[in-house]
């Protein structure tokens, strides 16, 4: 039985250390897994499979589409955003219940991208972007804002100490497996752009388009750190 009272917060790379989770990858909106599928209704029977797998309380959010399925375990309340120790066997349940359905996880179809606002006074500006896009403050702070429905990408709000210029003030955090970073920012730089900061690779690396545009990628618990 899944113990759903193990709610002790864990950090990434205690998930990532984990034998038996090899499917999965901590990215910046908990632990995820992608399982392909062939079409739309094996999908569908997985997920019906899930809903009787794991009690209330432990349920993942899950993303079907006709070629995958996009399961994620996360704890969202009123104290907490994050990963606990329940987790763990979560996901080990997760992954043995998608090889009863033939399915395989393939890790480069997980990402998540958070928008990142740099403001000098936070509370004056989150309040408009908190009603203006329908979301709520994330537990643990009053600099992130999250969708309640949790489809939406997450706002985090960056305190500036004076005015700035030259650079801009909105950026995209892309969060992927710590796997797969080294060679999305490949391709970005063969796209045409360029490394603007990488001093504290591998967990973040700045990037910039051809006109300056930002945007990080980032890695969450990678085992290497």
């Amino acid at each position: 039985m899944l113990e759903t009272e193990k709610t002790e917060p864990i950090r990434p790379l205690r998930f990532h250390g984990t034998p038996g989770l090899q499917d999965w990858r901590v990215v910046g909106e908990g632990a995820c897994a992608y399982f392909r599928t062939e079409s739309f209704a094996a999908g569908a029977a997985f997920v019906g499979a899930l809903a009787g797998a794991l009690p209330d309380g432990a349920g993942p959010d899950v993303d079907l589409r006709p070629g995958g399925v996009l399961v994620r375990l996360i704890t969202v309340t009123e104290d907490y955003y994050g990963l606990t120790e329940r987790h763990l066997e979560a996901a080990r349940r997760v992954s043995a219940l998608a090889r009863d359905h033939g399915l395989t996880a393939d890790p480069s179809g997980i990402r998540t991208v958070q928008v990142t606002l740099d403001a000098l006074v936070l509370p004056e500006v989150l309040p408009f972007w908190r009603a203006v896009l329908g979301y709520e403050n994330r537990a643990g702070g009053d600099e992130n804002l999250i969708d309640p429905l949790r489809r939406g990408a997450p706002f985090y709000f960056q305190r500036m100490d004076a005015p700035r210029s030259g650079r801009n003030r909105i950026h995209v955090d892309v969060w992927v497996p710590y796997d797969e970073a080294d060679a999305r920012i490949a391709a970005a730089l063969a796209a045409g752009g360029r490394i603007v900061n990488d001093a504290d690779a591998p967990s973040n690396v700045v990037l910039a388009d051809p006109e300056g545009n930002e945007v990080c990628v980032g890695v969450a618990g990678p085992p290497t750190a």
